[in-house]
């Protein structure tokens, strides 16, 4: 049985990437919420993984960061 993914190792490389990129592309929580309509706190939870994305806040994210999705689906593939 799968546990809670928010605090999945694949969630917690999700959000390194996640934010390695919003810092690679010169946000700060609140600008990148500002793009993105959200509270800064949103930002925050994501990345202290207290709150995991479903398949279109990620794409939204990767939008607003201007990064290919495909390059974090890629980090989460098993072999």
């Amino acid at each position: 049985m799968m546990g809670k993914t928010v605090s999945s190792e694949e969630n917690a490389k999700l959000t390194k990437w996640l934010k390695t990129k919003r810092h690679e592309k010169g946000h700060t929580m609140r600008s990148l919420a500002q793009v993105l309509g959200t509270p800064h706190s949103f930002i925050g939870k994501i990345e202290n993984q207290e709150r995991r994305l479903d398949v279109i806040e990620f794409v939204r994210y990767c939008t607003a960061l201007e990064v290919d999705p495909h390059e974090a689906l890629s980090l989460l593939k098993v072999d």
